[in-house]
């Protein structure tokens, strides 16, 4: 772990407790007067404390040191992403945002399977607890858009990936990527997309296989 969040990082003193308390100090192993390193994810500040003392539920946590450090993907990438079974989200959520994924809109689409229901409050969580992992600064952000149409309307540049022979992911130009769900677009919805772009591959991937792959071609290639 990179460093752990509390939301009071910053602060002269704090007190931990509870999960972050059972994972310094049961999981770490950790020991008064060593150092420990918070973030609050509000500002871009990496807070240094040394543990000053701690019992069996509580540990008292005195401020260090402080330093601007910002972590994040140099390529931005927003994310259309059309609802799939949660668990597949939930299990892809932690490499999206390894990779700078600096955005999803989960997308309401018409093939999406309409008894899917997401719980953002838990994808918060899995966000949350994958960049104190990776050391991002900041989570990723998430929202939701209740068509292809409507968020077209939102980001029209947006590029769909689809079966296409336009299969050059330019760096830089390509900002916004919309990914289907399982059986892929209707013939309707791809009518709406202005830009289009595909893989050099005959293989039919997965929705969160299609995400990875076009998320690890576009930060990381």
């Amino acid at each position: 772990m990179q460093y752990l969040y509390h939301p009071q990082s910053g602060s002269e003193s704090l007190v931990l407790s509870g999960e972050d308390h059972r994972y310094l100090f049961k999981a770490r192993r950790l020991r008064k007067d060593q150092a420990v390193v918070l973030r609050n994810l509000k500002d871009d500040i990496l807070y240094t404390y040394r543990i000053e003392s701690v019992d069996k539920k509580e540990a008292m946590l005195r401020l260090e040191d402080h330093k601007s450090l910002i972590i994040e993907s140099k390529t931005k990438l927003h994310l259309g992403w059309c609802i799939i079974d949660p668990k597949n989200i939930e299990k892809t959520l932690p490499m999206l945002n390894e990779m700078g994924v600096s955005k999803i809109t989960f997308i309401k689409c018409a093939r999406s399977q309409q008894n899917f229901k997401l719980e953002m409050a838990r994808l918060d969580r899995i966000l949350l607890a994958s960049s104190q992992q990776c050391g991002r600064s900041k989570p990723m952000i998430l929202e939701t858009s209740s068509s292809i149409k409507e968020f077209l309307q939102n980001y029209p540049d947006a590029y769909l990936l689809n079966f296409s022979t336009n299969t050059e992911l330019k760096k830089g130009e390509i900002q916004t990527v919309i990914i289907g769900c399982e059986g892929g677009f209707t013939a309707e919805e791809i009518a709406l997309a202005k830009n289009i772009i595909g893989f050099p591959t005959p293989l039919i991937l997965r929705s969160e296989s299609a995400a990875c792959a076009i998320c690890a071609n576009i930060l990381l290639g």
